[in-house]
């Protein structure tokens, strides 16, 4: 019996193989690698009846405006036997000229983390990954389309409720240096995304300011309490907590030197700016760059400031160390 893989997820799967490369697959390297495709022949369906599914999603694609190209033989175009497909991302983009608001904006953020690199099922990057096996790759990344949620903080749910029903939160939260989390309550006003990290936005009832908290830095259950605050406070809030975010990135930046055609650079480079000696990339929080640039291993080097290359040090060195205990072990 034929694997059942759900045609919407088949099609999800499709568009990131055909994302996947310049040069375009060929019919049978999709048959034999894209999942909902695969799973059926390995479950015993004909070659023919495969090429029909995939000739109805392709057609399927291209109604729902998904540009697929089909490349014929370069000696005759017209030979269509060995035909590659592909989607460029060039007309798959956005055109340059289209503007959005600022709200527009903070739900297309919103959508972006939730639609993101990291959402994509398993299934694609396993076919992607047998894709590049067989020696054909592109220039970008892929970007994610499979409707996988992001995994979120624990807390992501309890303040989303609580934003939606206008009630004060209080919560632990663990800032850098600190040896113990401080209980901390405010008026929650927005969620927003920002660098691929989910951030709260609201009042602090303690000082009656507005403030800016890391999800990943609260420490355990957030209370929602019985306590009420005016709806009006909302409005407008993703975009003035984004308008901050992007003032405090605007004014930090590291100088980085990162080995060319790295992961460092790949993920680095979509974000930074070209330097003298290497490239510039803005920052909100310096530990979060830390902990991001450590991750690459030797593919960056810290030129500056100072601080963000002593912390990035030392993470690095407290791996060693970690290493080091287990091997002793």
């Amino acid at each position: 019996m034929a694997a059942r893989i759900p045609a919407e997820e088949r099609l999800t799967n499709l568009v990131v193989a055909l994302m996947a490369t310049e040069i375009g697959l060929t019919k049978q390297q999709i048959l034999d690698n894209v999942s909902g495709y695969r799973q059926r022949a390995d479950a015993g369906a004909r070659p023919d009846a495969l090429e029909k599914m995939f000739e109805r999603d392709k057609d399927e694609l291209r109604t729902l405006g998904v540009p697929v190209e089909t490349l014929g033989d370069q000696a005759d175009p017209n030979d269509l036997r060995e035909a590659r497909y592909r989607i460029p991302q060039a007309e798959y983009d956005l055109p340059g000229d289209i503007e959005f608001t600022a709200a527009e904006l903070a739900v297309l953020r919103l959508a972006g983390s939730v639609w993101s690199a990291e959402s994509a099922s398993g299934d694609a990057q396993a076919g992607v990954r047998k894709i590049r096996a067989l020696g054909i790759d592109g220039d970008e990344p892929i970007i994610g389309f499979a409707p996988r949620i992001t995994a979120r903080s624990a807390a992501f749910a309890p303040l989303q409720d609580a934003i939606e029903k206008s009630r004060v939160v209080s919560f632990d939260y663990l800032k850098p240096g600190e040896d113990a989390p401080r209980r901390r309550s405010i008026r929650p006003l927005a969620l927003v995304d920002f660098e691929a990290r989910w951030h709260v936005f609201g009042v602090d009832v303690a000082i009656d300011e507005d403030r800016m908290f890391l999800l990943s830095r609260i420490v355990g259950a957030v209370t929602v309490t019985s306590t009420a605050f005016d709806p009006a406070l909302r409005d407008g809030a993703g975009e003035r907590a984004l308008a901050g975010l992007e003032q405090v990135a605007a004014v930090n930046s590291a100088l980085l030197e990162v080995t060319p055609g790295t992961e460092a650079a790949l993920r680095l480079g979509r974000r930074a700016e070209p330097a003298t000696q290497g490239i510039r990339v803005p920052f909100v929080d310096l530990h979060i760059l830390a902990d991001e640039l450590a991750s690459y291993g030797p593919e960056v080097r810290v030129v500056e400031p100072a601080p963000l290359r002593d912390a990035v040090i030392s993470r690095l060195r407290a791996v060693i160390a970690a290493n080091t205990d287990e091997e002793a072990r």
